[in-house]
């Protein structure tokens, strides 16, 4: 997850991606439930309701993905993006 969560700062956020401005990252690296994960909240709400969450499955290479972003158009390039990225890849291909 720690992976995970670098390469969409740097592809995401750190690259300036237009498509990611309105959002911000707030990593839970280090949960107590086994289950580490990245979340995408407003820009400037690190305490709103999460958009997107990507969660770690304990003991697994797996990951889950829910929120309201995911039935957004921008859901399919998320998807697109953490695929690659748990497939190895680490680019920032859109």
């Amino acid at each position: 997850m720690e992976r995970l969560t670098l390469d969409a700062n740097r592809c995401w956020f750190k690259s300036k991606d237009p498509a990611f401005a309105r959002y911000s990252l707030a990593p839970e690296l280090s949960s107590f439930s086994g289950k580490p994960r990245f979340l995408l909240v407003p820009k400037g709400q690190p305490e709103a309701r999460p958009l997107l969450v990507v969660e770690g499955k304990s003991g697994s290479a797996e990951i889950d993905t829910y929120g309201p972003l995911t039935s957004q158009s921008l859901g399919r390039r998320v998807d697109a993006d953490l695929g690659r990225w748990t497939a190895g890849d680490d680019g920032c291909t859109a």
